[in-house]
């Protein structure tokens, strides 16, 4: 059915039981994983009266950003196992729905298997999730996992 599943992941959206089914659904179908994770590509700012010594160069923040995003793909592919084939797509974008459906594109995925927040009511209306936004906006199927 699918042959190139595209997977989201972040520190906290996928979780061990939600990649499960993405590997039985990749391994009935003989099919490949995308990963993707997103970066802002602006540093968050913070302000303070004294310089901070903590402060990153545009370019060390894109190293930092690239290193974690490679221990988190690699997290992935540990729980992922050798059976399945494994891209990565590291992507830099200020909104995490575009990026996560630019990757879509880069990765010629042909369904995008993600994690939602379930927010409902109140947070629901105003705090939407990636998950939503990318349902609205993807010309692929979205399955969502949860």
């Amino acid at each position: 059915m699918f042959k190139n599943l595209l997977v989201p992941i972040s520190g906290e959206s996928i979780t061990k039981t939600e990649l499960k089914s993405v590997i039985k659904l990749a391994l009935s179908d003989n099919a490949k994983i995308s990963l993707v994770f997103v970066t802002d590509p602006v540093m968050p700012y913070a302000s303070s009266e004294v310089q901070s010594v903590l402060a990153l160069s545009s370019r060390e923040y894109k190293k930092v950003s690239a290193e974690f995003a490679k221990k988190l793909f690699a997290k992935a592919r540990l729980l992922i196992g050798s059976d399945i084939p494994v891209a990565e797509f590291h992507i830099f974008h200020p909104n995490i729905s575009d990026g996560i459906l630019e990757a879509a594109k880069k990765s010629k995925a042909d369904v995008i298997v993600m994690a939602s927040h379930k927010r409902s009511g109140i947070r629901g209306i105003f705090l939407r999730s990636e998950a939503q936004e990318v349902i609205l906006h993807s010309k692929l199927p979205v399955l969502i996992l949860g």
